[in-house]
């Protein structure tokens, strides 16, 4: 019997004035990695507008799936999607039809008068679905599953908890309230104090690397790392910190400006605040420095730049930029800049005269006295604003404000159920810091998707997390799960799951950034919303949820693949016989892989090996001693390794719910790698 949840007064957009006057002006056939039929339309007197995507008729089971990008885009950004990443194909090709809509917004990041327009719009578009859906074929009512990542699976539970539209929701990498901006700006802190030695902590993250690394660490350098590990950053996410960005954090920055303007004098000059300690790192990477311009250089506009497809749920906010339409950037000369080694990141360049005076423009790079100018997010008017500034100009460079912010997490404790934050509190519970007037967080959060996540809901949801996901820390999904707890108390497992994603992170593509130590979890995220249909259509439950505990912000799981549960397999491999092996040149070495999956999960269909670190699995690996029922494999090698270093052999596996070879949508991946070093 499904549970029942005290939820209030759900919106109805079938009783909303605002929508009662639905338009189609494109009704069409079309031809793509599967053939649908195209509606277009909106809402006569608002902004929304919808796009559908339906089947043949022999395709379809009465269903539809809508996806909820993290920031409001056109209702037609999934179109063009190819491979594990068309929305359009996998709902087609699974018996839905697909939906997408602005959200009721035309320009994102500006400001919304009323946020409820995110779930209200997005609802009245999934409720005309239906009827246009009775017309196409016959009178019923299609199930409606909703599904989105990060920002979008924000919105996505406000949909579910605030409407009565649809039947099951998969939110994905989802935050709580707190972590915007928190949890960039710690992992902004963490890499400016820790950027001598994240080498060091990278290596030891790596298999078989070295556990007494923290003795490697200077105490400033000690604090830091805790601090970042403590509020829950993914330790073993260290190994891309060369290439990692500040995430959204330039995007969330001059919000805070405007909400918190006083904390960025307060922090240079109120006692309890680094910034006001001389000998802080705050103070000693601070830079302020006078200069003049020398010759400046841009570049025209030819249009390259297209944003259309940044829906993702790690590239969303990349389409606030201010250098759209070129192709290359900007280009600054000065006649002196701060010198090497100085810390830049974050760095503004403020002018000071001339007819540019008061605006400022962010530093990329810098090399010698030429500064690469950046995006500039949220500087619509950037290019225009660089074409006033001359030679001869004065200008100031300054991280002040960026070094500030990476400190906002401190002043933001917020109440005894973040225990993430019990490092920032003293014996008696109470902030360690001074703190701001109020949470900005949880403002964030209300206006990017209408609703505090309460996790009160109708209907089924299967949350997918990831365990190395550095943008949403991994204890995040657990908070929501203890709102849906306090809601369902003994019930939770009638219509809630969390499952956590091993070996990736807060990203929704199919290609990652390291295919060596990363796979997709698109797999494991379409299975998700096939298991919440086939868990709402014909009341079978879906594997259980993962099972973990959360120690000091970091969480854990088991290597067993029945006592971890959820629904990834997990593979456990050896060299040697171990974690890290020595060897010489030309001895081989012996590669041993156990590969299992969780009771009625799927069968594994595929096992690849990577030997050296060149390109990706591309060697096959054989899947041996398979159980009958699929769910075990033993995966075997020997290699021998010519010249000397230290590889990373790694073994990428996949599973399918049928053990379907060819459903390029379902296949659950993970992956396990160990260290050699050849002598």
């Amino acid at each position: 019997m499904e549970a029942t949840i005290e939820v209030g007064n759900l919106y109805d957009a079938k009783t909303d004035a605002e929508f009662q006057k639905p338009y189609i002006d494109i009704d069409e056939w079309r031809e793509g990695a599967v053939r649908y039929r195209y509606i277009h339309g909106g809402f006569e007197g608002t902004k929304t507008r919808f796009s559908f995507f339906f089947p043949e008729e022999g395709q379809y089971k009465g269903r539809f799936f809508q996806h909820m990008a993290p920031a409001p885009n056109h209702e037609n950004a999934s179109i063009g999607r190819q491979g594990e990443e068309d929305k359009i194909a996998f709902a087609i090709t699974h018996g839905a039809y697909y939906v997408e809509s602005n959200m009721g917004v035309t320009e994102p990041f500006m400001p919304v008068a009323d946020h409820t327009i995110y779930y209200r719009a997005s609802a009245a578009a999934a409720e005309y679905s239906r009827v246009v859906a009775a017309e196409f074929f016959g009178e019923h009512r299609p199930y409606g599953y909703i599904y989105g990542g990060s920002g979008g699976g924000y919105k996505s539970t406000s949909c579910f908890e605030n409407t009565n539209t649809w039947d099951g929701a998969v939110p994905y990498i989802i935050g709580s309230p707190m972590s915007i901006p928190n949890m960039f700006t710690v992992r902004a802190l963490a890499k400016r104090v820790l950027r001598n030695k994240l080498h060091i902590i990278a290596d030891a993250m790596e298999p078989g690397g070295d556990e007494n690394f923290i003795d490697m660490l200077t105490d400033e350098e000690k604090n830091a790392w805790w601090e970042v590990t403590k509020l829950g950053y993914p330790t073993r996410s260290w190994f891309f910190y060369e290439t990692m960005d500040d995430g959204a954090l330039p995007v969330l920055t001059p919000g805070i400006e405007r909400v918190d303007s006083k904390y960025y004098k307060d922090f240079w000059e109120v006692p309890g605040y680094d910034g006001a300690d001389p000998e802080s790192s705050a103070v000693r990477d601070r830079i302020q420095f006078n200069t003049t311009v020398v010759e400046v250089y841009i570049p025209d506009r030819d249009g390259k730049y297209k944003p259309d497809h940044q829906t993702g749920a790690d590239e969303s906010w990349k389409r606030n930029r201010g250098d759209k339409g070129m192709s290359l950037r900007p280009l600054i000369k000065f006649e002196s800049t701060p010198g090497v080694n100085k810390y830049y990141n974050g760095t503004r360049i403020i002018c000071t005269s001339g007819e540019a005076a008061g605006y400022s423009f962010p530093l990329e790079s810098i090399d010698n006295d030429v500064v690469t100018v950046a995006a500039g997010f949220g500087q619509s008017d950037m290019l225009d604003k660089l074409a006033l500034v001359k030679p001869g100009d004065k200008v100031r460079f300054d991280n002040s404000d960026y070094i500030a912010i990476q400190y906002y997490h401190r002043h933001q404790v917020p109440d005894a159920g973040y225990k993430a934050w019990d490092q920032f509190r003293d014996e008696n519970g109470l902030p360690k810091y001074p703190q701001r007037e109020f949470l900005v967080g949880p403002m964030i959060s209300m206006g990017g998707c209408g609703s505090i996540q309460s996790g009160r809901f109708k209907g089924k949801m299967i949350v997918l997390a990831t365990l190395m996901d550095e943008s949403a820390f991994p204890w995040q999904p657990d908070w929501y799960r203890q709102r849906v707890k306090e809601a369902l108390g003994d019930r939770e497992s009638e219509s809630f799951r969390l499952w956590y994603i091993d070996n990736a992170l807060h990203d929704d593509r199919s290609n990652t950034i390291d295919e060596l130590h990363l796979i997709s979890y698109l797999g494991a995220l379409h299975q998700a919303v096939l298991d919440v249909a086939n868990w709402v259509e014909n009341d079978i439950p879906p594997a259980d949820s993962s099972v973990y505990t959360i120690d000091d912000g970091q969480l854990y799981v088991s290597n067993d693949a029945n006592k971890r549960k959820g629904l990834q397999p997990v593979v456990n491999l050896t060299v040697n016989g171990g974690k890290k092996a020595t060897i010489s040149c030309g001895e081989s070495v012996y590669l041993n892989a156990v590969v299992e999956l969780p009771e009625n999960t799927g069968k594994l269909t595929e096992a690849h090996w990577n030997f050296e670190g060149k390109s990706g699995y591309t060697i096959d690996g054989a899947l041996s001693e398979m159980d009958p029922d699929g769910t075990k494999a033993m995966v075997e090698a020997v290699y021998s390794f010519t010249k000397p270093g230290t590889y990373f052999p790694g073994l990428r596996v996949k599973a399918q719910r049928n053990g379907n070879e060819k459903d390029i949508f379902t296949q659950v991946k993970n992956l396990d790698r160990v260290r050699v070093i050849v002598e």
